[in-house]
């Protein structure tokens, strides 16, 4: 008798149908995941003048969202291996669509830090499950140009919440943009639905708490893995705490810029898509290393350029600023899900626990900054954060050519 045999499923290959709907549905996760995250980010100015708190108060609608979103990752991932990728991935875009739209009707800053932490929550079961997603589904070789497409949807969904909220903001109120956002996102959620295929390389297990922990643990010891977990705490601290009191700086004098044209800034998120996108075929050329360096100097050179006094030269600088953050992320995230051998669901988490935790604190303290010493303590801030990166990617650098692993 001959023996029957199973065939393996195939990856979804470059070039493919599958692999242009994946991309898209993707896309779309990475928009809606982005715009219901940021869309209160242009209107920290508003809270703090409408419910009368300071800088530092306002910013907690967001940086509560990226601390239980940071917490709840960790969780997240196990959890997709008992109910499947797909499953945990369509309930956290339903469920923070609805909560968008229910952030609209918040009358005190109190409640809606409520709403936005229970956003943080359901929102934890798409980043670090996509990344997962990506890293067991696609052709290894086309990884890196699949993760760059995914952080573009979350690039132009970023920069679309922004822009949208602070427009109609200025036209109408704020409650009317987050509830339109809210909508909006529910119908790109049902797109995400049809258009995803089922995961078929993920083993489903039992949901375990020892698992939980023990694979955590195990991630945590892999010294490349823990300086990719450093880059994601200072790069994204740098991004958010840039972002934030922008907008802070160009509202008040000299400026005196209304919500809309503050906004526009937000538009050099397409050149942030475009570094990602083009991160895929950069990588295999010159190296996953440099490349990160590369985004890290980018950023350190828009930071700079942004201490000018003259608004062009601002846009220049916050415009070099994200395309170096973009670039830098999308390398380093796809990394994590290339280099970690089991629990890919536990690594990335850890990864985007790093990276929302970084975009909490950093956040937070920039308002101090903020505060104290206006635009400059913010760029100091942003400096130090940078410096630390460049030591943390060299020894990256430097452990994973040691240890034979894929690198730059």
């Amino acid at each position: 008798m001959s023996k029957l045999t199973i065939k393996e499923p195939e990856f979804i290959r470059s070039g493919s149908t599958t692999f242009r709907r994946t991309n898209l549905a993707f896309f779309a996760a990475g928009f809606v995941t982005f715009i219901t995250l940021y869309d209160v980010q242009p209107l920290l100015p508003e809270f703090a003048r409408e419910f009368g708190v300071p800088a530092a108060l306002a910013s907690l609608p967001l940086s509560v969202t990226t601390a239980t979103l940071a917490v709840a990752m960790l969780v997240a991932g196990t959890v997709s291996e008992t109910l499947g990728r797909k499953p945990v991935m369509v309930f956290s875009l339903f469920s923070t669509s609805l909560l968008a739209f229910l952030t609209a009707f918040s009358h005190t800053l109190s409640s809606m830090i409520v709403v936005r932490l229970l956003q943080g929550v359901v929102l934890a079961g798409l980043p670090s499950v996509a990344m997962a997603y990506l890293s067991e589904e696609i052709d290894p070789p086309a990884i890196g140009a699949a993760m760059g497409l995914y952080i573009s949807g979350n690039a132009i969904g970023g920069m679309s919440g922004r822009i949208f909220t602070a427009t109609v903001t200025d036209l109408s109120s704020w409650r009317t943009a987050l509830a339109f956002i809210g909508v909006a996102c529910l119908g790109l959620s049902i797109f995400f639905v049809r258009y995803l295929p089922p995961s078929t390389h993920s083993r489903q297990r039992p949901f375990e708490l020892s698992y939980l922990f023990t694979s955590l643990y195990r991630q945590l010891r892999d010294p490349v893995l823990l300086c990719l977990y450093g880059l994601a705490f200072l790069v994204m601290g740098s991004f958010v705490t840039l972002y934030n009191y922008l907008t802070f700086r160009l509202l008040g004098h000299p400026y005196d810029l209304t919500q809309t044209l503050v906004s526009l800034i937000f538009l050099v998120y397409f050149l942030g898509s475009f570094s990602s996108g083009s991160m895929g075929w950069m990588v295999n050329r010159f190296g996953r290393s440099l490349m990160i360096r590369a985004g890290l100097g980018a950023m350190a050179v828009g930071t700079a350029i942004t201490m000018a006094a003259t608004l062009p030269w601002i846009v220049v600088g916050v415009a070099l600023f994200t395309c170096g953050f973009f670039g830098a992320h999308s390398v380093a995230s796809s990394w994590v899900g290339r280099h970690a051998k089991s629990g890919r669901a536990q690594a990335s988490s850890l990864y985007l626990f790093f990276y929302y935790l970084g975009s909490s604190i950093s956040g937070t303290v920039g308002g101090f900054c903020w505060t104290r010493a206006g635009w400059g303590g913010v760029t100091a801030l942003i400096g130090v954060l940078l410096m630390a990166a460049f030591i943390v990617a060299a020894l990256s650098a430097r452990l994973s050519t040691a240890r034979g692993r894929v690198g730059g």
